[in-house]
């Protein structure tokens, strides 16, 4: 089974990349600004969405899947764990990564020595436990930690709630795998090589991946950070106008 691809507009090629435990729909508000100035290619990552029964496998499979359906000479962006595999497939398959754009994402989400920028071991060990037991339960706690702290919280988890049933649920295997990713992967050194031109939007009231992450990248890649100080980690939902400019100033 092949990945899905919802694809839209005329233009450049821009392909957007939903973060974990979602779907492609969460680029519904934005599509229709961005398909008037690309051509936008909305994937579903291998686990989720519509994309539910395709294997996920490892993280480097999974970003050659991914890889495979991306035109070449792409404006990729990545929010959250779509960023993440957007860093490994501009540094695999820079014919294919034109420009990137990283949302509300970093090359390492968990804590570690020389790394404070990312998530304590222990919360994403809590994760892994409460997937085990309840995994609707806790994807409505994370999406609520998507938006906790930034503004039109409420609207926020209603919607993206709501979209969670709109494809039926990630499934369990690909929920756990990818939450391994999260744990275990780690991009720094390859992202800070990465020689393509960026754009980086981080909220400053980021729970997820905390802003530093986002200043970490606009550092390393020679990006322009564009930071929301107001904003959670889902910038493209409460500030639309300027994440449509933001990717509309890459595209050109």
């Amino acid at each position: 089974m092949s990945l899905h691809v919802e694809r839209t507009g005329s233009g450049p090629d821009l392909v957007l990349l939903h973060g974990w435990g979602l779907h492609s729909g969460v680029w519904a508000e934005v599509m229709p600004s961005l398909a008037q100035r690309a051509r936008v290619h909305a994937i579903d990552l291998p686990g989720h969405g519509y994309s539910a029964d395709v294997e996920v496998g490892s993280f480097d499979a999974a970003c050659e899947a991914v890889a495979a359906v991306v035109p070449e000479r792409s404006l990729v962006c990545g929010w959250s764990l779509g960023g993440l595999v957007a860093q490994r497939i501009a540094h695999r398959h820079p014919d294919r990564v034109a420009r990137l754009a990283l949302v509300s994402s970093t090359p390492c989400f968990a804590e570690r020595p020389g790394w404070r920028n990312g998530m304590k071991e222990s919360a994403l060990a809590t994760f892994a436990s409460a997937l085990a037991n309840d995994r609707d339960a806790l994807l409505r706690r994370f999406v609520a930690l998507n938006a906790m702290n930034g503004p039109q919280g409420r609207e926020a988890v209603r919607a993206f709630t709501g979209l969670l049933a709109q494809r039926g649920a990630p499934s369990d295997s690909g929920l756990a795998a990818t939450l391994t990713w999260l744990r275990e992967v780690d991009l720094r050194e390859e992202t800070a090589r990465l020689r393509v031109p960026a754009i980086v939007m981080h909220g400053g009231r980021d729970m997820i991946a905390p802003v530093g992450a986002g200043r970490w990248l606009a550092q390393h890649l020679g990006a322009r950070l564009h930071e929301l100080p107001q904003a959670a980690h889902m910038p493209f939902f409460s500030h639309r106008e300027a994440f449509v400019t933001a990717l509309g100033d890459l595209i050109g």
